[in-house]
């Protein structure tokens, strides 16, 4: 399998993983994220491992890879996920996966991460839906917008958010302080965390 894989690395104590559904793993373009995610690490000296997925296999396989292969797997507070999809499922080749399914193929393995989705997909749980996804998965929160990609991408919030994550613990707390700082893009996209 050829995914397109880049470490972006500066500082050890802070990580990011981002996975990005494209539609073909086998061709390696340099994506708006992946540019994002360099700026990110030279400006904020926060380091990402970037992989590509173009199916739900690809997904449980980069993951699992990260979480087994990589020794620094316990530093990654951030899963962010740029993929396609719907309320409550994400979209990979045509092919949808509701979270339940995703939060059962990680059963216990993202304890302590923050899941965070750009808005290349609308985030929109029921408590019962998010609460069900946090217990399975043992993720401390998960996060997107209610307002899916309309000619304004989330990336500068995203980068915003994950500055916030890397000083501050507190979910709520860094929940009050994003919308401090960016009050307008937040309502405008709107922001949302379960936890």
């Amino acid at each position: 399998m050829n995914t397109l894989d880049k470490t972006i690395y500066l500082d050890p104590d802070k990580f990011i993983f981002c996975l990005e559904a494209v539609p073909d793993i086998e061709i390696s373009t340099t994506t708006e994220v992946l540019k994002n995610l360099e700026l990110l690490a030279l400006e904020q000296g926060i380091s990402s491992i970037y992989k590509t997925c173009d199916t739900i296999e690809g997904l449980e396989e980069s993951l699992g890879a990260l979480r087994y292969d990589d020794h620094n797997f316990k530093d990654y507070e951030i899963i962010y996920l740029v993929m396609k999809g719907e309320a409550n499922n994400i979209c990979l080749n045509d092919y949808y996966y509701s979270l339940e399914e995703i939060a059962e193929l990680f059963e216990g393995k993202l304890t302590g991460k923050i899941m965070h989705f750009a808005n290349t997909k609308i985030l929109d749980l029921s408590e019962e839906e998010a609460q069900y996804f946090l217990d399975i998965t043992g993720a401390r929160a998960i996060s997107g917008y209610g307002v899916a990609f309309n000619n304004l991408t989330s990336i500068n919030l995203d980068k915003s958010f994950f500055c916030l994550c890397q000083e501050e613990d507190n979910v709520i707390e860094i929940v009050e302080e994003l919308h401090q700082k960016h009050y307008e893009l937040c309502k405008l996209l709107d922001f949302r965390l379960y936890y």
